[in-house]
């Protein structure tokens, strides 16, 4: 298999107006100990990718709108050929801001939607207000004919939400709706005991796929719950059903399971070259190594891209091709990435003929 990078998530700022209880950057408004990094040295990021690889680059953070210069760095790799995205909660938008977006090239806009009211929202956001900016960049998106996806997280806390932010994800007029299972990194890790539970989260997999057979309109995706696709694969076996699964045009196409340091990557506002959003620990850092170096040879990667090296029931899964685990949950619950992903309740086959090392 070739692992190439298809996605990368970019933490210009980790200045954030809210304060989200399960946020992987535990971001502030004034991030004294992480400031942000310069226009140039934007650029010459831009340039180290661009001259590897052309990926989607969603500039995140934080709140990357309170960076002055964000549609600068957007316009900047728009003109690389890098297909450019953003990530925002939506509390800054306005028609001014939608034009910019517009004009810097910005292809896709993801927004954060975590109840389907504003008690549940703002509860989980921390922030008064949070809901009802939310949905009023929404509508600014779609006056602007400006493309947006839907991001959606889930605890215990909101679990019974799941449906109903489903609908009015669709309401609002998502192109995609992602149902993110919280792994707990940063300040998530203060909400472990709201994780919800293997057995509720197989649970939870099932409906999403019930639901996505029956879903025209919208992309639906589970995030951060590779082993979904194992729930496809035994459905499928189980009903004969052969549904046409959607893709989304800034998708990481048809690849399955975890794409941590497979296809998808994050580099955060020091430099350091993550597997993904949720996994703490560095690969490399693009101030000290090109991008293309960090990819190809970096240890942590081409331990992630090894499915042989992976333990517990993960090593022993006959699904471990379509699935692999969350790594970055691994590492969270256990301090191993090659551990088995702990929130998974299947047991495979050949179960015992590995054992952990």
């Amino acid at each position: 298999m070739k692992f190439e990078p298809k996605w990368i998530a970019w933490e210009i700022t980790r200045r954030c107006n809210l304060r989200c209880v399960h946020c992987r950057s535990s971001s502030e408004l004034e991030a004294k100990e992480h400031p942000d990094f310069s226009f140039k040295e934007a650029c010459r990021v831009i340039d180290d990718i661009a001259s590897y690889a052309q990926p989607v680059v969603v500039l995140s953070g934080g709140e990357p709108l309170l960076r002055n210069d964000v549609f600068e760095i957007a316009s900047y790799g728009t003109k690389k050929g890098l297909r450019m995205c953003l990530a925002t909660n939506g509390v800054l938008v306005t028609d001014e801001i939608c034009a910019k977006l517009k004009e810097s090239g910005i292809r896709m806009v993801s927004l954060s939607l975590d109840g389907s009211t504003a008690e549940v929202h703002d509860d989980f956001r921390s922030q008064k207000g949070a809901f009802a900016g939310m949905v009023r960049a929404a509508g600014l998106f779609k006056k602007h004919d400006i493309p947006f996806l839907v991001n959606s997280s889930f605890t215990k806390r909101n679990q019974a939400e799941i449906p109903r932010v489903y609908k009015l994800a669709k309401e609002l007029g998502a192109t995609a709706w992602y149902m993110f299972m919280i792994v707990p990194t940063g300040r998530g890790e203060e909400i472990m005991e709201e994780l919800i539970p293997a057995d509720v989260y197989e649970e939870l997999l099932e409906w999403h796929y019930e639901m996505e057979k029956k879903e025209d309109d919208i992309l639906v995706r589970p995030t951060c719950a590779p082993h979904y696709y194992r729930v496809v694969l035994q459905k499928k076996k189980e009903s004969g059903d052969d549904f046409k699964r959607r893709t989304l045009k800034f998708s990481t196409g048809g690849a399955k399971g975890c794409l941590a340091g497979q296809l998808i990557s994050l580099i955060d506002v020091d430099g350091n070259v993550l597997p993904c959003s949720y996994f703490p620990l560095a690969a490399g850092n693009i101030r000290k190594q090109t991008f293309k170096d960090i990819w190809e040879n970096s240890k942590l990667f081409l331990e992630l891209r090894d499915f042989k090296s992976y333990k517990g029931s993960c090593g022993a899964c006959e699904y471990v091709n379509v699935c692999g685990g969350c790594r970055a949950r691994a590492y969270a619950m256990t301090g191993d990435y090659l551990a088995e992903e702990p929130f998974c309740s299947y047991v495979p086959e050949d179960r015992g003929q590995k054992t952990e090392d």
